[in-house]
């Protein structure tokens, strides 16, 4: 199958914020020809998507980064000669644009199971909040490899002006859970989520793919209208993570292709905006493996997966 998706071309990183400027006035008054004096006055202001040993998929919602401003702690008694300034507008090839992406499961799940196991609907019937998701046989947990590729690829959509959020930061004891994942996508209205996931089939299986909405209408369900602009976003990853990493798509899903479409995952079920998951490769297959715990190789897939999603918002 050939994918579809332009060159990418990062652009320059964006300039610093700004931060509002603490004010200082300092006034002296010379003395008189028959006396002296000085006056000083200063005003300051301060739902995994794989196969094998996950028993069911993480996806969707939780921390959405927010920076507050630093603001003065105390009003200058002099008149201000600034007043506080806006962050200016992002710009870029993406600017405009909301991203969420969702890193899959979450370190600390398996210190949580019955939190965890709890059933949540997804539509099309009930599943477990999350999972503690796969890991490699040395033991690197696919929840921190998620996590790692999904600050790599924040940082290169930022650059291009792209608004990020992610469904969380590492910043929660467990979760969240599969539907709240996908609520936080929904109410961000995302023009694109991404759910990061690496598999866990038998030793042998290789590759990535990309899963696809299928359609469902069921329930609180209904992906009809997202399909169609899903499966674009989905086929410009699969292209565009080929050129950058190298990998093949899987050989034991998806026919070859890459793709894969189903209709028993939450985190899709329950979007109402384009998304779609990547399992970035097998993490119980050696040779995989060896990719999947490698810093420069996790860069290539963070790169990759980036440029698809700037190819389908660019379109």
């Amino acid at each position: 199958m050939s994918y579809v998706g332009p060159d990418f071309d990062p652009q320059p990183p964006r300039r610093p914020r700004r931060r509002p400027l603490t004010v200082a006035l300092v006034a002296l008054v010379p003395g008189a020809l028959l006396g002296w004096g000085a006056y000083a006055a200063f005003g300051g202001s301060d739902d995994g998507g794989g196969s094998s040993d996950k028993a069911a998929v993480g996806t969707p919602t939780a921390s959405a980064r927010t920076t507050d401003s630093e603001r003065p702690s105390e009003t200058p008694t002099e008149e201000p000669t600034s007043s506080p300034s806006t962050e200016p507008a992002a710009t870029g090839p993406l600017a405009g644009k909301v991203v969420v992406i969702d890193p899959g499961h979450n370190p600390g799940n398996f210190q949580h199971a019955s939190e965890i196991n709890r059933k949540v609907d997804i539509g099309t019937g009930m599943k477990e909040c999350d999972t503690t998701g796969t890991a490699t046989n040395s033991g690197y947990r696919e929840a921190d490899f998620t996590l790692d590729v999904a600050h790599r690829m924040r940082t290169l959509l930022e650059k291009q002006g792209a608004t990020v959020e992610l469904t969380h930061d590492g910043d929660r004891s467990y979760g969240p859970c599969i539907d709240e994942r996908a609520r936080i996508g929904n109410k961000a209205e995302a023009d694109a989520v991404v759910s990061l996931h690496a598999d866990g089939a038998g030793s042998g299986n290789r590759g990535f793919h990309v899963i696809l909405p299928g359609a469902v209408n069921s329930g609180a369900a209904d992906t009809r209208p997202i399909v169609a602009p899903s499966k674009n976003l989905g086929e410009r990853i699969a292209g565009a993570f080929v050129r950058v990493t190298g990998s093949a798509p899987s050989n034991y899903v998806g026919g070859g292709t890459g793709l894969v479409t189903r209709k028993d995952l939450g985190g899709l079920n329950l979007s109402t905006v384009p998304k779609v998951f990547i399992e970035c490769g097998n993490m119980r297959d050696s040779k995989d493996a060896a990719q999947l715990t490698s810093e420069t190789w996790r860069q290539k897939a963070a790169q990759g997966i980036a440029e698809g999603i700037a190819g389908f918002l660019e379109k």
